[in-house]
């Protein structure tokens, strides 16, 4: 654990010896009151949410909104009647949206470790499903640790999505949550989560500083590192749908970390049994429907690929194992199988939106 001399905080005990996870709830549930009194804003939305989206927040009761913390809009769209699981809930906004997006034939599921945090999601569950009009609610809220979803009773092959928006970041253990993640999911089912990255390890005296790992800073995931954990817990290909390079107005934490550069990154993964650690090309064409909702002209499935309505494109094999067999088939057609190999397939990202310096590029990225 960091030493006092070592900490951006100021208090004479808020650097006590205190585990990650003890770190974490004083933060959350005492330190910060709102949203304002974050300090590098790591862990606020830098980008404006889709239209669904957007047209759900003013539902949203005010002290949700006010109390709540995320570095996205983690949602992907395609979400009626779907089970959705969303770690590090915290008050509960993003349960709330999904709620609304699942429908009442859905269900959507929170969890978080914070005592504080988790009875202001609780106290308005009635009043969200009185103004989003339900009969009855389709939420759920769990205390406990998103590295034990086991113990909440959250069963293999149960969620459909599962979501989390600047929460991984802060785990003690990140790649035990992954193999969680990887568990519940339903075969084809979707992890798609904002989170906070560096592009370097960042050094153990720092990364157990209370407020630089409150921040949303000290626990961020080195990048290559966050790949080699996604292969060892069942996936071997993810993508990067937004990449923005994060910079602080807060001296003191630029002080301490200057040496290394921090990215908001949203990322996509599915539960796929036949991805492959390479974009390989076997002559594979997809086809856009222009079906889903909010996206009737094209759907941007990362950051490089853009589907154009009715307009044929050439894909890998995993993009059309992701597209094909999960629930995105209700709106792609693909053309072709893996019976023939062409070799590698040529997936030359173009303009990056962030730094090139600190690309690492996934298969299919």
């Amino acid at each position: 654990m960091s030493e006092k001399n070592n900490c951006c905080c100021t208090s004479d005990d808020c650097c006590s010896e205190l585990s990650v996870t003890e770190i974490v709830k004083e933060y959350y549930g005492k330190t910060l009151q709102s949203n304002e009194d974050l300090l590098s804003g790591a862990c606020c939305a830098l980008d404006s949410p889709p239209a669904q989206i957007k047209n759900i927040l003013p539902l949203i009761a005010d002290e949700i909104l006010t109390k709540f913390y995320g570095c996205g809009s983690p949602l992907p769209p395609l979400l009626e009647g779907m089970t959705v699981l969303d770690l590090g809930c915290g008050t509960g906004r993003d349960v709330y949206i999904a709620s609304k997006l699942v429908g009442e034939s859905g269900c959507s599921i929170g969890v978080d470790m914070t005592t504080e945090q988790i009875e202001v999601a609780k106290k308005y569950q009635d009043e969200q499903r009185e103004r989003f009009g339900f009969k009855s609610s389709n939420v759920r809220f769990l205390q406990g640790y998103i590295e034990d979803l086991k113990s909440l009773a959250i069963e293999d092959n149960s969620i459909d999505v599962v979501i989390s928006n600047c929460v991984i970041n802060l785990s003690p253990d990140k790649e035990q949550v992954f193999k969680e993640i990887y568990r519940v999911l339903k075969p084809g089912g979707e992890l798609f989560f904002a989170d906070v990255f560096s592009d370097r390890r960042i050094p153990e005296t720092l990364a157990n500083d209370p407020v630089l790992r409150g921040e949303c800073l000290g626990g961020t995931l080195y990048t290559e590192d966050f790949r080699r954990i996604m292969a060892k817990c069942g996936w071997a290909d993810f993508l990067y749908t937004n990449i923005t390079v994060l910079d602080t107005d807060n001296e003191e934490i630029k002080n301490k970390l200057g040496f290394a550069t921090f990215s908001s990154r949203t990322v996509r993964a599915f539960k796929l049994a036949d991805l492959e650690d390479a974009c390989e090309d076997y002559g594979q064409v997809a086809y856009y429907d222009g079906s889903i909702e909010g996206y009737p002209h094209f759907f941007d499935f990362d950051e490089n690929i853009r589907f154009f309505t009715g307009k044929p494109m050439l894909v890998c094999g995993n993009i059309a194992s992701m597209l094909s067999n999960t629930r995105y088939s209700k709106a792609f057609k693909i053309i072709g199988d893996r019976s023939v190999h062409f070799g590698a397939f040529d997936c030359t990202p173009g303009t990056r939106s962030a730094d090139a310096n600190m690309e690492s590029c996934s298969p299919c990225c």
